[in-house]
């Protein structure tokens, strides 16, 4: 049975929405780590979950083994991520069929980063270079398929300007994108800002935020360089005063995206999207994330 759009799911809300993001394991034990996580969080019933997708396809196949895990396991909708890195239109319009086949009705497109080795983008034979572009190519050859695209609060790493993201932003919903899910950050006003800018450039769409729960020290600083995030300060700080690793660390860093949650829900964000790094503890450790448990 194909699954329902999480379009339908935001236009009949009633209450902010939960998402988490998974990612394919590359071994067996981080195999046994992801099964431990689904079933734990499958009490929180979010209302979609995501699975990433590998630069150039690399996880291509793990990629549909998880999301066919989470569906096993309850979970749904369950929505892939596909990007245009390595892939030719031939390639990506199969990839299409697969998903469509199997009762997906959701994707999360993305033009994806540059492959490992490569510091900028280059699309392959025949590709896409952006993801507007395969936002287009989605809904012109299957309509019935909802399209999330990826929205920066802190501006893409190769954007120009803020408002110039924005416009691209733009032209991958007028090419069919039905909502945005951001990129992490750690300072809200990042986002409300980022929301400012999207409405005074006419996008009305829903933007979910997107958080990341730290773990510790070395793992925020990571994920920092990698997509160009500030760190607060103060949350290094705390990092810091904890040890920057182990519980009393990745304590800080639950609480620290308790406040985030509480105060984007009460400031009208409509919901939040949690990359949790496969890892239950954070997510069911939040008193936020056990309200939405309570629904």
């Amino acid at each position: 049975m194909p699954d329902t759009t999480i379009r339908e799911i935001i236009d009949r809300r009633t209450r902010p929405l939960l998402s988490f993001e998974f990612f394919p394991p590359k071994d067996d034990a981080a195999w046994a780590t992801l099964r431990e996580t689904g079933e734990a969080l499958r009490a929180v019933r979010p209302d979609f979950v995501t699975c990433t997708y590998g630069a150039g396809g690399s996880t291509r196949q793990r990629t549909m083994e998880v999301c066919g895990f989470l569906r096993e396991i309850g979970f749904a909708p369950v929505m892939p991520h596909l990007t245009c890195v390595g892939h030719s239109r031939m390639e990506l319009a199969h990839l299409l069929r697969e998903w469509h086949e199997q009762g997906y009705r959701n994707i999360m497109a993305l033009r994806g980063d540059p492959p490992r080795g490569f510091s900028q983008f280059r699309p392959a034979p025949d590709g896409l270079s952006h993801a507007s572009e395969l936002v287009e190519m989605i809904r012109i050859e299957y309509p019935d398929i909802c399209c999330g695209v990826a929205g920066y609060p802190e501006a893409h790493p190769e954007s120009v300007t803020p408002e110039a993201d924005v416009r691209h932003l733009k032209a991958k919903l007028q090419a069919g994108g039905a909502f945005v899910t951001t990129q992490l950050f750690f300072d809200n006003e990042y986002y409300f800002e980022f929301v400012a800018r999207c409405r005074a450039e006419g996008i009305e769409h829903p933007i979910i935020p997107g958080l990341l729960p730290v773990i510790s020290l070395k793992q925020v600083q990571r994920m920092c360089a990698m997509c160009k995030t500030a760190l607060p300060d103060a949350l290094a700080r705390e990092l810091e005063k904890a040890g920057g690793d182990g519980d009393d660390a990745e304590q800080v860093g639950i609480r620290w995206a308790e406040r985030q949650i509480e105060d984007l829900l009460d400031r009208g964000a409509p919901g939040i999207h949690l990359y949790i790094l496969n890892r239950a503890k954070a997510a069911l450790s939040s008193e936020l994330i056990r309200f939405f448990a309570n629904r």
